[in-house]
């Protein structure tokens, strides 16, 4: 309860965390603002089918439009970010995909750090012939650029989901959490605390997750941060290359197409621009966040 009370009167961290939870309640309550589907087009309801009608083709923001539906119907939208080529609202796009991107993010952050932080400890803790193979295939890993990792997974994979799409970046992108968390684990586990467990007969698991882990508390949160900042930047680079997820829309896909589109050249800036500011906005916050916890968990930083 301290650190938090500690994290909120620090200025930087109120100043990402504010940002960033503006952006997940965006995310939120978004679609609430638009009558289009999460891949901006207009359905109308006939039997027991939904047909799709399409607005005009790109569209300057704040551009009222009368859609015929399908059964001739009249419909007044009002297209707040205005639409692409495709005839497909941009508002309902980026709110959607800004949804996918925080969900592959935190969710890729989630299997990396755990993935990360467990071979660590282990390798750390156990030592021997343990350690020597556990850092060797970390070596292994690390030598081996993520990027092409993921585009070689991602390419050999036909359809993608968000799920698919965070598992590849958390499985590609925990070596370094590994090698941080192997070496505080080697210094704790000198220490006398630990000495004192063992001679009581308290098995390793329980050392670990009770003496070493609660000293790496501090550690493991900023890593974890550090974590969704890079899974944000892999999915965009994913998604540009057009290795994103094939079943929703993101961030990246936006952008992806909107450079497939030409949308830089024509002067479409409200097709590319906002997703790339959303990105930039998301990574900035995570950094405020974590510089914030650097100061709080830092008693030299915060001059104390």
């Amino acid at each position: 309860m301290e650190v938090i009370k500690l994290a909120f009167r620090n200025n930087k961290f109120k100043f990402g965390f504010g940002m960033l939870i503006a952006f997940i309640i965006f995310g939120l309550i978004g679609p609430l603002f638009t009558p289009f589907a999460s891949d901006g087009l207009y359905y109308e309801q006939v039997g027991k089918i939904k047909i799709a009608s399409y607005s005009a083709k790109t569209l300057p923001p704040m551009t009222r439009e009368n859609i015929t539906t399908y059964t001739g119907k009249k419909v007044e939208v009002l297209h707040i970010l205005g639409t692409d080529k495709e005839g497909k609202d941009l508002y309902t796009e980026l709110v959607y995909g800004l949804r996918t991107s925080l969900w592959v993010a935190f969710l890729a952050a989630i299997i990396g750090t755990i993935t990360g932080i467990t071979i660590g400890f282990v390798s750390g803790y156990k030592g021997g012939l343990v350690d020597e193979l556990l850092m060797m295939f970390v070596n292994i890993m690390l030598v081996i650029p993520s990027i092409v990792l993921l585009i070689l997974v991602a390419a050999y994979l036909e359809a993608r989901s968000p799920e698919i799409q965070a598992l590849i970046i958390g499985l590609t992108n925990w070596p370094w959490v590994a090698r941080s968390v192997r070496a505080q684990t080697l210094s704790l586990k000198n220490r006398e605390f630990v000495h004192m467990s063992k001679i009581m007969g308290v098995g390793d698991l329980r050392i670990i997750v009770e003496d070493i882990l609660p000293n790496m508390i501090s550690y493991i949160f900023m890593t974890g941060i550090l974590q969704v900042s890079g899974a944000i930047l892999a999915s965009a680079t994913l998604d540009f290359i057009g290795l994103g997820p094939t079943t929703m829309v993101s961030l990246g896909v936006i952008l992806q197409k909107a450079i497939m589109h030409n949308a830089l050249q024509f002067g479409w800036w409200w097709w590319f621009i906002p997703p790339g500011l959303f990105i930039t906005l998301i990574i900035t916050s995570l950094f405020f966040i974590n510089l914030g916890l650097e100061e709080v968990f830092n008693p030299r930083l915060r001059g104390v």
